[in-house]
């Protein structure tokens, strides 16, 4: 008995998965010229693959120069967000397939810090902003003999706000931020309400005062745009609002 076989003229050739991309990223090296300049290149890669790593085959194939931030590559370490088709996203988490591919796609540096090459902005008075808010825990008294206990419903109080990863896609996404530095920014206020409402902490009244000067909470113009560029799904406005009137009726 022969074996069946299939006429090749009945078979379907297997698309490739590939695309062609073009990416258009602004360039910026104060080494070269006072202000930054669009820059287009076209790759071919699979629409499945994200963002980073068209930006990691540009850098190792087209141009060794393309400066950009990334770690972890997972998600996790933030380190990598940036402006995305105009949004605020991080590269490692966001699919080329989900961006329209089909029209250029643009990247560059997330907003209200200074510019330092590229897709790198300088980071530090985002930083600063989080350790003004005193974001650890402030426990008073003796040294426990055991863990500090804590219930369920205690723990779920602060549960969304323990997902920041300081990416500061919030906060970079914040038109009061953009126009005025000195605020402290939504991500800030987020790592102050993690522990203002954790049950073990006994700092809550001294980081609500220190939201309460003029460059703190009531800054907060509730545009929602935070919420909307977290990675993470933080209810960001939410729990900006909940220290606001934490502030006004002093209970948490």
């Amino acid at each position: 008995m022969s074996t069946p076989t299939l006429d090749k003229s009945d078979q379907v050739e297997d698309a490739t998965p590939y695309i062609t991309a073009t990416f258009r990223i602004r360039r910026f090296n104060p080494e070269v010229a006072a202000e930054a300049t669009w820059e287009d290149f076209t790759i071919e890669i699979d629409p499945k693959e994200r963002v980073l790593d068209a930006l990691h085959k540009i850098k190792w194939e087209l141009d060794g120069t393309l400066t950009f931030r990334r770690s972890c590559a997972h998600g996790i370490c933030g380190s990598d967000a940036m402006r995305i088709n105009g949004r605020n996203r991080l590269a490692c988490k966001t699919l080329i397939k989900d961006i329209n591919p089909e029209k250029p796609i643009t990247v560059e540096a997330i907003k209200g810090l200074t510019l330092l090459k590229d897709l790198v902005v300088d980071m530090e008075p985002f930083f600063q902003a989080y350790r003004d808010v005193m974001p650890f825990l402030v426990a008073n008294g003796n040294e426990p003999t055991r863990e500090r206990l804590q219930s369920a419903e205690d723990r779920e109080r602060f549960d969304d706000t323990t997902k920041c990863i300081l990416c500061a896609a919030c906060t970079s996404s914040c038109p009061v931020f953009w126009n005025d530095g000195q605020y402290f920014g939504p991500a800030a206020i987020v790592n102050a309400h993690r522990f203002i409402f954790d049950s073990r902490d006994d700092a809550g009244e001294q980081r609500l005062e220190i939201l309460n000067d003029r460059d703190g909470v009531w800054r907060c113009r509730t545009t929602f745009n935070c919420t909307d560029a977290c990675p993470r799904g933080i209810e960001v406005t939410k729990a900006i609002q909940e220290v606001k009137r934490a502030l006004i009726t002093r209970r948490y």
